[in-house]
């Protein structure tokens, strides 16, 4: 069964953030962190992986990535603190586990 996962990128706590949307998470987030990807996350340093949503449906992770743009700073960082109250990079979690399933600050 295919994923698709909206996410948040942090270039620290409270700091910069970025969102996306992708079906290869692990993969998208390694290429923010090697700096493959020209443009604002290199530019801003932004590469933490601090928040994600999984979905089965391609459309439902686009609906719910251009949500969580529209949404005021405030909403956006309650929802980080809520889901990894820490801040960790989730992305090492991940490649620990080799799974997006259930892993959380």
């Amino acid at each position: 069964m295919k994923q698709y996962y909206a996410y948040i990128l942090a270039s620290q706590r409270n700091g910069t953030l970025y969102i996306g949307m992708t079906n290869n998470l692990i993969k998208r987030v390694f290429e923010h962190k090697a700096k493959s990807i020209k443009g604002f996350t290199t530019k801003y340093k932004v590469d933490k992986l601090v928040y994600y949503e999984i979905t089965a449906n391609v459309d439902s992770a686009i609906r719910r990535e251009k949500l969580l743009k529209s949404w005021n700073r405030k909403w956006k960082l309650k929802l980080i603190e809520d889901f990894n109250p820490q801040w960790k990079d989730l992305y090492f979690n991940l490649l620990e586990t080799g799974s997006s399933d259930q892993v959380r600050g």
